[in-house]
């Protein structure tokens, strides 16, 4: 019964940090769109000075930068997600990535 409650908890923590990945990710995508299109309104006008369409599609981004780095934070701190196994404080200087490089003899690194 216990066996089959963490293999139940491991694919849910999955299923979540998939959702949230697409969040995050879809979300950074609205945002350089928004900051994209103000830029371009603004871009039209005397000195460049946004004009109110250009200001609230740049606040309205700045608030999803906001959320989607919360968003990215939570699949890093809370779900591990992309965080090597040995980092931490006391961590080696240079992490590994489990995948080895075979260079030819004298090659420089």
């Amino acid at each position: 019964m216990a066996r089959r409650g963490l293999l139940w908890s491991a694919r849910d923590a999955e299923r979540v940090a998939r959702r949230i990945g697409i969040l995050h990710g879809a979300g950074n995508l609205v945002v350089l769109v928004l900051f994209t299109v103000s830029w371009l309104v603004r871009a039209g006008t005397v000195g460049n000075v946004p004009d109110a369409a250009a200001l609230t599609l740049a606040l309205v981004a700045l608030v999803l930068t906001a959320g989607t780095g919360w968003l990215g934070g939570e699949l890093v701190d809370r779900l591990g997600v992309g965080v090597d196994d040995d980092a931490g404080l006391n961590a080696q200087r240079k992490l590994t990535t489990g995948i080895s490089v075979r260079r030819a003899h004298g090659a420089a690194l």
